[in-house]
């Protein structure tokens, strides 16, 4: 894995105990293991088409429920971004995706704005999805755009199956923030007219 644009996170609280480490400029490889297998397919799936590395595992309170679970991940992920990226210099900064799987249809557009802001339009049908309840898919990219500091609109456009829907929704924000994270020869210093992000 490169050594490039890397964070390493670690959260230990009560609930979870996190070790997490994150690479912008990788090939899409991934272990993950948090325990909700779903999950693991969502962040294996943001991490291929977001061409990141990402070696996540996560020892929750599952006994309790998920959230915990879901809710720190994207809260360590969102730090791993932030700290990965540094001053953003010469980054593209904004970054958008439209993912198609089946009949569902999503997208998402990320600004690397240094300000946290979630639009997440999306109505599920199912209270759970293999082992993941729907309610904690918002939750996740809250806690993911805050840490990040990131305004990221998601919309899910269509979709019927919900398992298709937000594996498209996942894939959409890994292609995107792919897409914003990259750097632009054309770029001189920090994309921001105030100079920082």
């Amino acid at each position: 894995m490169s050594n490039q644009r890397r964070a390493v996170i670690r959260r230990q609280t009560s609930e979870t105990e996190i070790d997490l480490a994150f690479t912008i400029d990788g090939s899409g490889e991934s272990r993950i293991a948090t325990g909700v297998g779903f999950f693991d397919h969502m962040l294996t799936a943001f991490a291929r088409h977001g061409l990141f590395d990402l070696v996540l595992t996560c020892k929750g309170d599952l006994e309790v429920d998920a959230h915990h679970t879901v809710e720190d991940v994207g809260i360590c992920l969102g730090q791993a971004v932030a700290q990965a990226l540094g001053d953003k210099t010469g980054i593209e900064r904004f970054g958008a995706a439209y993912v198609p799987m089946d009949e569902a249809l999503a997208r998402a557009v990320i600004d690397l704005s240094g300000r946290s802001y979630l639009v997440l339009d999306a109505a599920f049908r199912d209270a759970c999805v293999g082992g993941l309840p729907v309610t904690l898919v918002p939750e996740f990219f809250r806690a993911f755009a805050d840490n990040a500091k990131m305004n990221v609109h998601i919309d899910l456009l269509r979709g019927v199956n919900d398992h298709h829907s937000i594996e498209a929704i996942f894939k959409a924000v890994g292609r995107s923030l792919d897409a914003a994270t990259s750097h632009s020869e054309r770029v001189r210093g920090v994309p921001s007219t105030k100079g920082s992000l």
